[in-house]
């Protein structure tokens, strides 16, 4: 799939603070032409889901919340703000683990993490405002709408990746993974395949645009970095149809839950 030898990740420049409405693919293409980049069939571009919830304007006043008494009653029971705890619920399906300081949830759009993906970081607060974000709506179906109308600016096939920090139930620390996907094989189906022995692969798949989400990540930081949008080149791959959701395990294959 990939025959490439070299992978660059150039962080776009002087991308600017995101309001509600911004229109994403002229803030990626003005991020292009100040860095230099012109686009070639074959690149991605990674955005982090920050950017994508503010223009979608994604933000809640934790002032207007009212929790209801199961929200109070977990609040309690995972030492949380009740009105977050409602918030939480409010974008989850269920809830999958919990204790003091910690709430797992299944997220609406079939992700498993914390808090239900609602975070305070990285958004403006004020006296007036207790604000947090919530992530996007349709992060595939965004994708899709920006890889289409940068592909056909440039007259290249490209691919888009919405990414967010996730932290994983066996190991420590949070790596970036894949919430949005277009036009790559976001689940790598290498079965078939062979090894340098020539041993038939029986079950190897690769959460390919999870791979790319999480080198973006290098690069974007996690704090006051301000580099939310990555160009990645050298990759190559055969297919365009798949998105993040099928990264997502079933219910039924799942053997932890």
């Amino acid at each position: 799939m990939n025959n490439s030898h070299r992978l660059s990740l150039t962080a776009l420049i002087d991308i600017p603070c995101i309001s509600p409405g911004d229109d994403i693919q002229n803030i990626i293409e003005v991020g292009l032409n100040k860095t230099g980049i012109q686009l070639e069939s074959g690149d991605v571009i990674v955005v982090t889901h920050k950017i994508v919830s503010k223009l979608e304007n994604r933000y809640v006043d934790l002032r207007n919340i009212i929790p209801t008494k199961l929200a109070l009653d977990l609040s309690e029971e995972v030492d949380k703000d009740p009105r977050l705890v409602e918030l939480i619920l409010s974008e989850s399906v269920g809830v999958v683990a919990k204790k003091k300081g910690v709430l797992i949830t299944e997220h609406r759009l079939g992700f498993v993490l914390a808090n239900a993906g609602i975070d305070a970081s990285n958004i403006h607060q004020n006296k007036n405002n207790d604000h947090v974000l919530l992530l996007p709506i349709d992060p595939d179906e965004t994708c899709k709408i920006v890889r289409q109308g940068l592909e056909l600016m440039h007259d290249v096939e490209i691919a888009v990746v919405i990414n967010d920090s996730h932290g994983r139930a066996w190991r420590n620390g949070t790596v970036g993974v894949a919430l949005g996907s277009s036009g790559l094989p976001a689940l790598l189906d290498l079965r078939g395949s062979q090894d340098i022995f020539g041993r038939e692969l029986k079950v190897t798949e690769v959460g390919w645009a999870d791979e790319l989400a999480a080198a973006a990540s290098l690069l974007m930081g996690q704090g006051s970095e301000m580099r939310p949008i990555i160009h990645i080149r050298g990759l190559s791959w055969a297919g365009s149809n798949g998105n993040a959701f099928d990264l997502i395990r079933k219910k039924d294959e799942d053997l932890f839950r």
